[in-house]
């Protein structure tokens, strides 16, 4: 019998993977690469963690899988799934990715996700996470530390760099600010990437940067807050600064915000250090929850002029990072558990991840990341809406 192949649908999504290079052998090839590429993602999305994970949904879907893909010889085995990830170009496959999901990208879901004039800036939220089981002491591996680039705009991953030590993120950050497009865009990154040669990166690819100032910029850290405390004693009567307040409740926990921007002076020593360096946010949480009172106080430098409301959605959407990306990550994807040793397959299986709540996080319905993914497995029609794939 002839297959029901959505001819429209197959080369839509294959269109993007044509820069990927195929790394395996001309000899017995068997399967399409773009085949493969689909039942990887779609199985993730439905809740394979790993490459005998992805043979066995594909084998389970088979029916399903024969309407849209070639497959000239069947499904392929979770071996030859699992030497293709373990030997595809990360970087590539990654930009063949955001490609894809570019195209997914309407006006519609741009005008969706804006929440007033003031969220209307593309900010990029650059973390990193552990994968804390992917470690292998007999064979002297740490665990995976992926540095990971997030659109809080589009609610997008734009791209990671895995490396074999959280002290290597430092390093990892500005390559993976040049793989990804920052122009006009508010780049926010914690303390580790609080340094002068990533600042200069950002503003000379066009971006801003917001960036948390702890210790480790000892000077800076030392002065500002020095600077800031007179301030304080004087009132405010001598600087420019702008105050933003905001408060929030949850999970009976309510939350007090206050946000200080204040010009630098041009006079301020070091300033000729830091290009484009112009102003400094000090943000105050104070939280109640049981009648007990916490408060934090986080500073942090900027190349973005007096606007408060603007810092403080930047700062706000970096906090996005750890409670969309790396808490989904965890607690849906389970990925600290993730026990792939070989390197490149657990880079390529972290990125169809975050590819894969993406694709979820943009589904028009009212349902937690955790079920939509448990829907997906469930349904093999919800699963073509989330790939974007038409009905036959």
């Amino acid at each position: 019998m002839a297959k029901h192949v959505n001819q429209d649908d197959l080369v839509s999504i294959l269109d993007y993977f044509n820069a990927l290079e195929d790394p395996r052998s001309h000899i017995n090839r068997l399967h399409v690469l773009g085949d493969l590429v689909v039942i990887s993602i779609a199985a993730v999305l439905s809740g394979a963690d790993g490459p005998k994970a992805i043979g066995i949904w594909a084998e389970s879907n088979e029916a399903w899988l024969n309407k849209y893909l070639s497959l000239p010889n069947g499904i392929p085995s979770h071996d030859t799934i699992g030497r293709l990830l373990a030997t595809v170009d990360p970087q590539v496959f990654q930009e063949c990715f955001v490609d894809w999901l570019s195209s997914l990208q309407t006006a519609n879901d741009s005008a969706d996700e804006l929440d007033g004039a003031e969220n209307a800036d593309n900010i990029i939220a650059i973390d990193g996470k552990a994968l804390r089981r992917s470690h292998d002491k007999k064979k002297q591996l740490s665990p995976l530390f992926v540095v990971s680039a997030w659109s809080t705009k589009y609610g997008m991953s734009l791209g990671q760099l895995a490396t074999e030590e959280k002290s290597n993120e430092i390093t990892a950050i500005p390559e993976l600010i040049e793989n990804i497009e920052v122009e006009k865009a508010i780049v926010t990154i914690d303390a580790a990437g609080c340094q002068r040669a990533i600042a200069d990166q950002i503003i000379d690819r066009g971006g801003d940067f917001v960036l948390a100032l702890k210790g480790n910029q000892g000077t800076l850290y030392k002065n500002l807050r020095q600077w800031i405390a007179e301030q304080w004693d004087n009132d405010l009567a001598n600087v420019d600064v702008r105050a933003y307040e905001t408060r929030s409740k949850g999970h009976g926990r309510e939350d007090h915000h206050m946000y200080y921007q204040f010009k630098i002076p041009k006079n301020f020593p070091g300033l000729e250090k830091w290009r484009g360096l112009k102003t400094v946010c000090v943000a105050i949480r104070t939280s109640e929850k049981g009648g007990e009172e916490t408060c934090d106080v986080r500073y942090f430098i900027s190349s973005l002029r007096l606007g408060v409301k603007r810092i403080a959605n930047a700062i706000r959407g970096h906090w996005s990072i750890e409670n969309t990306l790396h808490w989904c990550l965890d607690v849906t994807f389970r990925e600290d558990e993730s026990r792939l040793r070989n390197r490149i397959a657990a880079d390529n299986i972290a990125w169809l991840k975050r590819f894969a709540i993406t694709l979820l996080k943009k589904q028009n319905d009212k349902e937690s990341i955790a079920m939509r993914r448990r829907m997906a497995g469930w349904n093999s029609d919800y699963l073509a809406q989330v790939l974007g794939l038409k009905q036959t």
